[in-house]
C-alpha cells in the first residue's frame, strides 16, 4: 500500500456549527483527500483536483477550511507544526500547502 501524502491525527473536523469529530484525521493519498472520525469512519472523500483548501477569514492560524463534494468543513490543526517526535497535528498551512501540491496547483 502507497504511503499517503499528508496525515494529521488529532483533528477537530467541523461543518458548520457542528463538530463531528474532535480527534479524527486528514489523509491525502492517491489522490484522493480524506477526512475520517477517530475511529477510522469516512466522514466525506474527494479527489484533490475537486477540494479547495484555505483559511478562515478570522479564527486562529490552526485552522484551514476544506470544500469538498458541495460542503465545507472547517478543519482545527495545530497552530505551529510539533518538533520531531511529539505528538500533535500539522500546521494549517502545510495541509493547504499539500491539497495544492497533490492537486499540482502550484509547488
Amino acid at each position: 500500500m502507497a504511503e499517503p501524502e499528508f496525515t494529521a491525527m488529532g483533528v477537530r473536523i467541523g461543518k458548520g456549527l457542528r463538530s463531528l469529530t474532535r480527534a479524527g484525521q486528514v489523509r491525502i493519498r492517491r489522490g484522493r483527500l480524506e477526512l475520517l472520525t477517530s475511529y477510522g469512519s469516512e466522514i466525506d472523500s474527494a479527489p484533490v483536483q475537486a477540494v479547495r483548501a484555505s483559511r478562515p477569514w478570522f479564527g486562529s492560524d490552526g485552522r484551514a477550511l476544506a470544500d469538498l463534494n458541495g460542503n465545507r468543513y472547517l478543519l482545527t490543526l495545530g497552530e505551529h507544526d510539533p518538533a520531531p517526535g511529539e505528538p500533535g497535528p500539522p500546521a494549517a498551512g502545510r495541509f493547504i500547502e499539500a491539497v495544492r501540491r497533490a492537486a499540482g496547483r502550484g509547488d
